[in-house]
């Protein structure tokens, strides 16, 4: 059954291609297309952390003075860590005005504006982490020193180079191996690489901050992090010339 199957899928991606001879005809070129996933493991080497701060106040001054001293505390703590301040970014800054709605007015009357009645500051920060073993602390620091906007963590690899190489290389050898299979099963010979293509897709494992957002309630200050594993996930499509 499996023979059969692989028979009946390689006839179909036994397509020919035109190509032109010495003699300037057109010539249909018999092709063998396989396509495979090489798949690889990786621990990571590096969390990159999101949270920030949201404050509010009457005045636009009285919001942004709020959001500075907390998140000046928050970066003394991180500091304090040992993280470099390169390695500390913020990601985005916002500011909204909050709108009380004004009282109904005759039908007759033209609409009054909205009133503002405050402000919403909120400035949010990533943090790269290359200790892991540090990763728990400063989600508890940040939280701590005031932070009150959890975003969560993602894991990644300074250098993913490596990696997705291996995978494409992994993934190339399984195509060939199924090439030379496919050809044998027919009873064809596979002449040359005619076309290849490739991609890579990393996964990378998620997070559970449900700990972070008990402790930033006040439900407790442990913060428990693994990094698990990243899957490097590479396919290579070959096409083969084939003869007879």
């Amino acid at each position: 059954m499996i023979m059969t199957w692989m028979v009946l899928l390689a006839a179909f991606l036994l397509v020919p291609l035109p190509a032109r001879g010495a003699d300037g005809i057109k010539h249909e070129i018999p092709t063998l297309a396989v396509s495979s996933t090489g798949t690889i493991s990786v621990s990571p080497d590096t969390a990159f952390v999101t949270f920030g701060t949201e404050t509010a106040g009457k005045s636009l001054a009285d919001a942004q003075r709020q959001n500075s001293a907390i998140m000046l505390k928050v970066l003394s703590r991180l500091l304090d860590l040992k993280i470099d301040k390169e390695r500390i970014q913020t990601s985005s800054f916002t500011v909204n005005p909050q709108y009380r709605q004004p009282p109904k007015r005759p039908s007759d009357a033209p609409p009054a504006p909205p009133e503002i009645m405050g402000y919403t500051v909120g400035n949010t920060m990533v943090v790269e982490v290359r200790d892991l073993q540090l990763v728990a602390t400063v989600i508890e620091e940040s939280l701590a020193a005031g932070a009150n906007h959890f975003q969560g963590i993602q894991w990644g690899l300074r250098d993913e180079q490596p990696s997705r190489i291996a995978a494409l290389k992994l993934a190339a050898t399984k195509a060939r191996e199924k090439a030379a299979s496919l050809g044998e099963a027919l009873n064809v010979k596979l002449v040359k690489v005619f076309h290849a293509t490739e991609g890579v897709h990393v996964v990378r494992p998620a997070a559970y901050m449900g700990r972070a957002m008990m402790a930033m309630d006040g439900g407790g200050s442990e913060v428990p992090v693994s990094p698990g594993e990243m899957k490097v996930e590479a396919t290579v499509t070959l096409e083969y010339e084939i003869a007879q």
